[in-house]
């Protein structure tokens, strides 16, 4: 599974921005996926994570309300609309991917991009 991660940048805050992410490889329509963030120093937090069977959403805490994500499966990518962007959004973002929902969502996935950097100033 390999993974184009795209859609970073600089943004005002209350601004929005689309992360995308192309996934490749074998069944990649059959992976749930995810997005995570992490700071400098900081342990990487979870964002969002989406089901491959029935594209069931998880979303944690800091940004409920605020970023949905979707999947197009003809065009094997998961996208993360970041809407309402805040200073403290600012960080390095990952795709991950695994066919386990559980370990998307507790952080352990098998296959993890490079990342795409998201900076909210304020």
């Amino acid at each position: 599974v390999q993974f184009v991660e795209s859609g970073g940048g600089l943004v005002q805050a209350g601004g929005s921005l689309r992360l995308s992410c192309l996934v490749t490889g074998s069944t990649s329509d059959l992976y749930a996926a995810g997005w995570f963030r992490q700071v400098p120093g900081k342990a990487r937090e979870g964002v969002s994570c989406i089901a491959g069977s029935d594209d069931q959403t998880y979303y944690f805490d800091s940004v409920k309300g605020r970023f949905t994500i979707s999947r197009d499966k003809t065009k094997n990518t998961v996208y993360l609309q970041m809407d309402s962007l805040k200073p403290e959004d600012t960080a390095v973002y990952y795709c991950a991917a695994d066919l386990s929902w559980t370990k998307v969502v507790t952080r352990v996935a098998e296959y993890w991009g490079q990342g795409t950097q998201v900076t909210v100033s304020s």
